[in-house]
């Protein structure tokens, strides 16, 4: 069977990833797709623990370069446990977040450095990498905004200051710029009908 396709979706706090994920989903099912929908960190139990305490409440008073390893360690689980035999099925595998959320919260905005952050996760994946990245872009106000309205899980990086939040913004559009192939750029300040026909019309063109 052909290995299936690998999306990932990337974003800043709010922009909506969480939402509009599963609609994709179920609107690639209604077309005769097998669909696999995870996240990270997490997707997997052990992932998932670790990301309790990378991502939870309490202040764990971890060093920046153990998040790192980490997030890395939580993402290889997931991966070799939850992805590469979805692909392996022929799935299309849509996750929320993957190594380019570490590049862009570790390496830039934390200032561990984007280089070194990539050359740790590179050893963790692999080289799987997705076919395509959805970047929601979305201003900071607005997304922090979308937070306080919405009862969405609330998590320790949602209380980080404007300025890391501008941070992350700015590592997306680094990224989008140094991939233009693999990335997608959404305008996710748009209405969810409108993100997730954008959405789901470039994955369509990926199997014409």
């Amino acid at each position: 069977m052909d290995r299936g396709t690998f999306i990932t979706f990337e974003g800043g706090e709010g922009s909506g990833k969480t939402t509009v994920i599963p609609r994709i989903a179920s609107r690639l099912e209604a077309d005769g797709f097998e669909t696999l929908v995870s996240r990270e960190p997490g997707g997997v139990s052990s992932a998932e623990k670790i990301r309790n305490l990378l991502l939870g409440d309490e202040d764990e008073g971890l060093d920046r370069y153990t998040e790192v390893l980490l997030f890395a360690a939580a993402r290889r689980q997931h991966l070799v446990e939850k992805i590469i035999p979805a692909l392996a099925d022929g799935k299309i595998v849509l996750c929320d977040r993957y190594l380019d959320s570490s590049l862009v919260y570790q390496g830039y905005a934390s200032g561990v450095g984007v280089e070194q952050v990539r050359e740790i996760n590179l050893f963790a994946v692999q080289n799987w990498l997705p076919d395509r990245t959805f970047f929601l872009d979305i201003p900071i106000d607005v997304g922090l905004a979308r937070i306080a309205q919405n009862a969405r899980e609330e998590n320790r990086l949602d209380q980080k200051g404007r300025a890391f939040h501008e941070q992350v913004r700015d590592g997306y559009h680094f990224l989008v710029e140094e991939a233009k192939e693999r990335f997608r750029m959404i305008n996710a300040d748009a209405s969810i009908a409108h993100v997730e026909e954008e959405i789901y019309a470039s994955i369509r063109e990926m199997f014409v």
